[in-house]
Formats: structure tokens, C-alpha cells, sequence
């Protein structure tokens, strides 16, 4: 890549995917490492970013990065429990806050206009998440903003391109975020703009074209945006080379199978449908648990793509369509200290049976900057449009264990709420939406006979990569209507709820 590249260190904060995106969003590369894994290569990288952090930096277990080449040699920006540490640790001074500073606060005074904060003004509001605040500036800190209750709000290191400012740029609530990033990354630090889907394409079908050559590559669609603008990707790089797979693990939505299948013809990708719903539904039988639920259902798409590998030759890569936020949640955010949150089927290697190497390229991309590529691909709209669907598919939306009975009420329920979406013109207006049958019977009342049946619950969230979601506050009459058919028409379910949780605390999934 011949593209300028920004390193964000992660200190564990749930911001720090926020900072890459909006860096990207500037059309720079960023790129986010643990903090205590600082990359060999760090001369390829021309700015640093310190994310914030659940931890204090006056506890025994605050968090120690080696800023020795980078401090006073790089452009170096320190965010919320970055601007703590290069205060507590450099001479100045961090104590607990008397009260908690979270959430939105306003500029109240900014010293140098036409620098750090160029075409910010007082008044602009920027979000606080925090319970220590700075006491003192570290030796050669200049103070250069406050807000009304924190008067060390931003400041920068005399002699050096070091800026350390106590709030989030990167969330929406800052409202001139994005510009206050622009001013450092591209005014102070000098990085040029031009990472875009364009170069991505072009980069990215090289770097297939290097890596794996001549060899035949096996892909597992399905039917979905990421695995669809990996085959196209890939495609482009390898043409004939190119086998995918899409496999019916008896856990998709109603018919989708056939109206996948369906969906690729004319794209000049070389499909094969496999059928593999007894598999799947036999490795789940009778597990309870999520993780090994997913795991089983990661296991059994490993055995199938090995069958049909086995049945071409020479093949020798697996492609899969990871992105981003799939290997944040698996492994800790790239494997710094934040918890983690679940695992992804397609996300953590191969076994040792398996004699593939991978190919992801879309690994380093969050979900919205994958439609922009699919877009400059000339993917069809509609089918960019399409709401994310977990690669376990049904099988972490069935609560408990999973049978093929369940599977069809939840088919059946699913069908009814995404066609109702669409039939009111709300489908292009959520993110994601689905419907969750849950591990609960409960009284009911249909024409004089008492039922003791299912309840399902629906979710629809708004979202831009998946990172952060809010409910989406669909119409009262809607919901009516769509309890009312899914009552009448699946057998089995007497109950409707609606999910009313954003992310965090909750996950957009319930498994």
C-alpha cells in the first residue's frame, strides 16, 4: 500500500473502532494495534492516535505504551486516557473527577484558531467520557481549549506535534469531530487523502493477483453483501480460478436458497448450491450454549467446503468474506484489552485436516466502506441494499436448542416482519432486523381455547458498521399489524414482542 497510514493504539476503549472509521472517512488508511503490540514496521506509519480507555491511568493496572519512538518523532494525537497519560506520567497531574464528566459538553474557550482547532468555534459541542479529569498539564503543555466544567479539555506539548485532548472526537455527539481530526491528520501532520474504494479495488485485486497467483481459489457465499463483493473482488483478480459455494445449512430465511441461487445468475460468477441442512441441523442437535452453537455451525461450513473442495483439483486457497467488525468482536480488538464479545464462524483459522490457506479480503474494512466498494464494482444497488444476516444465520436467533421445527416458525415469522418492512416502505430505512424465537411458552387465548405456546421477538436497529446500533422506532400500527399476522398465520406462536435495547449494552443479535 503506497497510501499514508495512521496508527491508533488501543487502549481498550469501546470508541476505538470509531477513531479508525472516522480517519477513513478523511480517506486515510488507519490502521489499530494493541497497545503493548506496537508494529515493527512503525516508520510506515506517519501520525499516531492513543484511544481512550476503561482503565485510570492512577490505577495498578493502568495501561504502559512504549512511546519512546514515537513521542517528539511522530505526529501524535492523545485522546481522553491518551491526554491522562502523557499528563500523569510527564509532570503534570491526574486526580478523580468530583463529579463524573459523561456526555455532552460545549467549547468554552480555544486558543489557537487557526490551527489544532481551525474552523471550530466556542460553543462547538464535544463528548466527555470520563471519571479522572487533568489537574495540571505535563511539563511544556500548553492548555489550548476548555468547556465550562473541565478546564484542561485539550492541550498540546511544546516543541512537538503532540495534541492530547480530553474528549471523543470520533463519536457523533462531537459535532465538529471529523474537522478537529482533518486539522491534525492533514494540517499538522501533512497526510495526503487518497485512500479511497477506488485505490481499495485496485490495491486489493493486486495484492490477490500476487498472493495467490495461478491457484484455484474455493468461496463461500452467502447471499449476503460482504461475501458477495469478496466473490466480485476476487472474481476480478482470478476469473476462472474463482469456485464458490453457497451452502444451505437449513438456517437461512424462507426460500432463501433458491432465490440466492437465483440472485447470482448473470454475474458471471461460477455458482454451485449445496444442501447441506441435515449436517448442520444433526452437529446442533441438542446444543444449548451460543458459542458452541456457533462453533458447531463454523465446524460444519469448514467440513462442507472441504467435501467440495476435494472435488475440484488443485484448489488451494479458502476465501472467505470477513470483515472488520467480525475480527473485533472474535479477538479483543486485535487483541488489546477489550473484552470479547463473541465469536465468528468465519473468524479464526483453519483445522489442521483442512489443507487450505485463506484469502479475506475485505478483513480490514468496516460494513459501510464494503457497500462503497461494491458500489464502485457496479454491484446492483438492491442487493448492496441488502440488511447484514449472521453467517450462523438463524441458528443464534433460535434461543436454546435448535430443531427443524423451530427453524420453520422462525422462517415463517421472519418472512412475515422483513416482507411487512418492505411492504411499508421501512426496509431501506433500518439497518438490520430480524426476528428471535425465544426459549419461552406462555399463556394465550384463541378463539375460546387456551394455548400454551411460542413468543418471538423482533429487532430492527439502525446502524452505520455494526460497532454501535439504536432501536429503530417503527410505527405503532405497523408492529400491530405485523403481531396481528404473525399470530393468525404461524402455528406455534401466540406472543410478539418488540426489542426496545441499543448497543451497547446489548449486542444486535441475542446470541
Amino acid at each position: 500500500m503506497q497510501h499514508d497510514k495512521v496508527l491508533i493504539l488501543d487502549f481498550g476503549s469501546q470508541y476505538t473502532q470509531l477513531i479508525a472509521r472516522r480517519v477513513r472517512e478523511l480517506n486515510i488508511y488507519s490502521e489499530i494495534h494493541p497497545f503493548n503490540k506496537i508494529p515493527t514496521n512503525l516508520e510506515e506509519f506517519k501520525a499516531v492516535i492513543l484511544s481512550g480507555s476503561p482503565f485510570s491511568v492512577r490505577g495498578e493496572q493502568a495501561l504502559h505504551p512504549d512511546l519512546t519512538h514515537i513521542r517528539g518523532e511522530k505526529p501524535l494525537l492523545a485522546v481522553c486516557y491518551g491526554a491522562q497519560y502523557l499528563a500523569h506520567f510527564s509532570g503534570g497531574e491526574v486526580a478523580p473527577s468530583n463529579t463524573r464528566e459523561y456526555g455532552r459538553a460545549n467549547l468554552a474557550f480555544i486558543k489557537e484558531e487557526e490551527g489544532f482547532f481551525k474552523n471550530i468555534q466556542i460553543g462547538s459541542q464535544v463528548w466527555m467520557s470520563h471519571s479522572d479529569t487533568i489537574k495540571t498539564l505535563p511539563t511544556n503543555g500548553v492548555l489550548i481549549a476548555s468547556t465550562h466544567d473541565v478546564a484542561n479539555a485539550a492541550y498540546r506539548i511544546e516543541g512537538e506535534d503532540t495534541y492530547a485532548i480530553q474528549f471523543h472526537p470520533e463519536v457523533y455527539h462531537s459535532t465538529d469531530g471529523k474537522q478537529l481530526l482533518e486539522n491534525f491528520l492533514v494540517s499538522i501532520a501533512g497526510l495526503n487523502q487518497d485512500w479511497t474504494p477506488d485505490s481499495f479495488v485496485e490495491e486489493t485485486v493486486a495484492a490477490i493477483q500476487e498472493k495467490v497467483g495461478t491457484d484455484k481459489v474455493v468461496l463461500g457465499l452467502s447471499g449476503g453483501v460482504d461475501s458477495t463483493v469478496a466473490a466480485v473482488l476476487l472474481n476480478k483478480a482470478i476469473g476462472k480460478n474463482l469456485y464458490c459455494i453457497f451452502v444451505n445449512n437449513g438456517l437461512l430465511r424462507k426460500n432463501e436458497f433458491e432465490s440466492v441461487l437465483n440472485q447470482y445468475e448473470g454475474m458471471g460468477l461460477n455458482v454451485k448450491g449445496v444442501d447441506a441442512s441435515k449436517r448442520f441441523l444433526d452437529a446442533l442437535a441438542g446444543i444449548e450454549d451460543p458459542e458452541l452453537k456457533r462453533k458447531a455451525i463454523g465446524n460444519s461450513f469448514i467440513e462442507v467446503f472441504d467435501d467440495e473442495a476435494n472435488k475440484l483439483t488443485d484448489v488451494k486457497w479458502l476465501a472467505q468474506g470477513t470483515i472488520y467488525p467480525d475480527v473485533i468482536e472474535s479477538v479483543s480488538a486485535t487483541g488489546g484489552p477489550s473484552a470479547t464479545i463473541k465469536s465468528h464462524h468465519n473468524v479464526g483459522g483453519l483445522p489442521d485436516f483442512m489443507k487450505l490457506k485463506i484469502v479475506e479480503p475485505l478483513r480490514a474494512i468496516f460494513k459501510d466502506e464494503v457497500r462503497r466498494v461494491g458500489a464502485t464494482l457496479g454491484i446492483d444497488p438492491e442487493l448492496l441494499g441488502r440488511h447484514p444476516f449472521p453467517g450462523p444465520g438463524l441458528g443464534i436467533r433460535i434461543l436454546g436448542d435448535i430443531t427443524a421445527e423451530k427453524v420453520r416458525i422462525l422462517q415463517e415469522v421472519d418472512a412475515i416482519f422483513i416482507n411487512g418492512l418492505k411492504e411499508w416502505g421501512l426496509y431501506d430505512k433500518v439497518w438490520q432486523a430480524g426476528a428471535m424465537l425465544l426459549p419461552v411458552n406462555s399463556v394465550g387465548v384463541m378463539g375460546d381455547e387456551r394455548t400454551y405456546e411460542k413468543c418471538v421477538a423482533l429487532r430492527a436497529v439502525e446502524s452505520t458498521d455494526g460497532m454501535t446500533a439504536d432501536w429503530v422506532n417503527l410505527p405503532y400500527e405497523f408492529l400491530q399489524k405485523t403481531s396481528n399476522d404473525i399470530i393468525n398465520k404461524v402455528k406455534g406462536v401466540n406472543r410478539v414482542v418488540y426489542d426496545i435495547s441499543s448497543k451497547p449494552p446489548a449486542t444486535i443479535e441475542w446470541e
